[in-house]
């Protein structure tokens, strides 16, 4: 079964993050969330890593606030992708978790996005292009998906438009 996996360092990340699992869903994509953190819980991250590759994820998405560095910690265990999605809500205004997710060192990279919800959302896009690689059904869906957001721009900007 080919899946995509989803980390979160804590609960309060969910909010979130069911913004990247509503992705997945639209495009019929299967997909596992758990929370794990890379300090709270390193035997149970490291265990779910292995476990998920044996079971087939193909991509990992990994969200995680504050210096917590959930999707670094997730690269070091896999050679499958990992998509980093920086969390909000610490003392030094989500700079910490951009960082620690954006600085890898060479040659364990993290894809990292947006913090917060535009980051799980457009993770979860990437998750698919990513499978898309080897599946022409997902192509197809999301360059429909594509056409049909072009569309509702063209609609939403038509029901607004002053133009001389």
């Amino acid at each position: 079964m080919r899946f995509v996996a989803i980390l979160m360092g804590s609960k309060s990340d969910y909010e979130a993050m069911c913004e990247a699992e509503k992705i997945l869903a639209k495009f019929g994509v299967k997909h596992e969330l758990i929370i794990t953190s890379a300090h709270r819980s390193p035997q149970r991250t490291k265990d779910y890593i292995k476990e998920a590759e044996k079971k087939g994820a193909q991509v990992f998405i990994a969200a995680a606030g504050m210096a917590a560095h959930l999707a670094g910690a997730v690269a070091a265990y896999t050679t499958k992708p990992v998509l980093g999605v920086p969390m909000s809500g610490s003392a030094l205004g989500s700079m910490d978790s951009l960082f620690s997710t954006v600085q890898m060192p060479s040659g364990i990279p993290v894809g990292t996005l947006a913090i917060g919800k535009a980051g799980a959302v457009n993770a979860a896009y990437l998750a698919v292009q990513i499978l898309a690689l080897n599946d022409g059904g997902l192509e197809a869906a999301l360059k429909e998906d594509r056409k049909s957001r072009e569309e509702g721009l063209v609609a939403d900007s038509k029901s607004v438009e002053v133009i001389l």
